[in-house]
């Protein structure tokens, strides 16, 4: 398969239409480059002349005859799935998708409740009567991320005409969980186990690796190629894998959901990604392991924060700073970035940050910078701010109003301290990692209230600014 895994089809395809220098009378309005504003002309023009549009040896992303065609099929050859759809709407258009083609209104779908808010959308798309499990708090990450294959296993025999499992793997921070028993436990009901893989397309290179989810038996996979592996921002995967997910549903349901005029640069860079994954060699993986290895030697060196260690849940790629005593993880993240590091994302406890699948053996300039930040927080005051802790959610949990019947019903704003008790209108999500904390149609408690509270006094950032004030509750 090795050698198979050498061609780039769609890249090829298109380099070679460049080539010809041909005359664009045709969409896009750029004319391959050749009109656009001068500020930027420069950085643009190279992934210009890539942008195209659906041309004769070009294909169709929606009825794929040809590149795309071979292209999708080398991925899934790679990826060892029964067929490989190329997004580029990312894995919010897969997790659609999957949902809607597994499902009519009314069908039950028991769903891992801290899911990605693209799940909890395309359940309202759907119709569908969502069933929350609530993951297990895990002392030794401070997180609610386990699920397990007992609360699975009570939920189908609460619910035995549920239509599918929804399950996200891995968490954000990259930590996994038995997977393959709980696929095996939900296969004896023969329904389908969709799982959110948007941050684990990697988990192909193998060891040091968790398994990924296709290998462990799931029947519908979406993973974000751009979030791990080198593709451009949005381009993502969705892998079939069972006679219980019906190929030509979804499809149809990614007609719906993606553009009819797709990005061909984002396409390409799914062939391209595919095509590095699957030529990485040995010599390279253990360079990068090494390189990992020295990276989290140097993270080491702070008496700010710890690094949570790895285990065999873990993906080594995801590098989490736990806060010490007097100092959030805001603080961290804000002095990182005064020294022109970015981290992925900051909690009130905990730093996250993502390492690259190539990494520099030479770590002077990372340990510099990491002196400078212990500078700033030896200089900064001790953090008062009261630690916020996530909800421990009920074990198993519907929703206190049905999607039909919201469409139905109007909303008003009311404030956090009148909303008590009332039917959310809308999620509340901290974004990063867009894991609702409310999701719209459960009853708003004091402890919701309290948690937005402390995360908004702590710095946590809303993707709706008006959370501060209040929510839109149905009346």
């Amino acid at each position: 398969m090795k050698h198979i895994q050498n061609r780039t089809p769609l890249y090829d395809a298109l380099v070679h239409f460049r080539a010809q220098r041909p005359e664009s009378y045709h969409v896009p309005g750029h004319k391959h480059g050749q009109v656009f504003a001068n500020v930027g002309a420069g950085d643009f023009q190279t992934i210009l002349s890539l942008d195209v549009t659906e041309l004769p040896g070009l294909d169709d992303l929606h009825a794929p005859q040809d590149v795309i065609k071979e292209a999708e099929g080398l991925a899934s050859s790679f990826f060892s799935s029964d067929h490989t759809f190329f997004l580029v709407g990312g894995s919010t258009a897969g997790n659609l998708a999957m949902v809607l083609a597994a499902c009519v209104p009314g069908d039950v779908i028991i769903v891992q409740r801290n899911c990605h808010k693209s799940v909890m959308n395309a359940m309202e798309l759907a119709g569908a009567k969502p069933v929350f499990l609530a993951p297990e708090y895990e002392l030794e990450t401070g997180r609610y991320s386990k699920v397990t294959v007992s609360a699975v296993r009570r939920a189908l025999a609460r619910y035995p005409e549920a239509k599918a499992v929804v399950l996200t793997y891995p968490d954000y921070f990259g930590r996994t969980y038995d997977l393959k028993t709980i696929i095996d436990e939900v296969h004896q009901s023969e329904i389908p186990v969709l799982v959110d893989e948007a941050h684990g397309v990697h988990f192909h290179l193998g060891a040091p690796f968790p398994a990924p989810a296709l290998k462990l038996g799931a029947d519908a996979v979406v993973q974000s190629a751009h979030k791990m592996a080198p593709a451009m921002t949005m381009a993502s995967y969705l892998h079939i894998q069972s006679d219980y997910v019906d190929k030509q549903q979804v499809a149809s349901y990614l007609r719906m959901v993606q553009s009819s005029s797709p990005s061909y640069p984002l396409l390409v860079s799914l062939d391209l990604a595919r095509y590095y994954l699957a030529n990485m060699s040995e010599s390279e993986r253990e360079n990068w392991q090494e390189g990992m290895h020295n990276v989290r030697i140097c993270w080491k060196n702070s008496p700010y924060w710890d690094v949570l260690p790895l285990s065999k849940h873990d993906d080594p790629m995801k590098l989490t700073l736990s806060a010490a005593s007097g100092v959030t993880g805001f603080q961290i993240a804000n002095a990182l970035e005064a020294e022109g590091l970015y981290p992925e994302m900051a909690t009130q406890d905990q730093v996250l940050l993502i390492l690259g699948l190539e990494l520099d053996a030479e770590n002077s300039h990372l340990e510099e910078i990491i002196g400078n930040v212990n500078h700033q927080l030896k200089n900064s005051p001790a953090n008062a701010t009261i630690k916020s802790r996530s909800i421990p959610f009920p074990h198993m949990q519907e929703l206190d109003m049905a999607y039909a019947e919201m469409k139905q019903k109007k909303s008003t704003f009311q404030a956090w301290s009148k909303a008590i008790g009332c039917i959310a209108a809308q999620p509340v999500i901290p974004y990063p990692p867009g894991i609702p904390i409310v999701v719209k149609g459960e009853r708003i408690t004091h402890e919701h209230a309290a948690q937005v509270s402390a995360l908004l006094g702590s710095g946590t950032n809303f993707q709706d600014a008006a959370i501060q004030e209040g929510i839109h509750v149905y009346t």
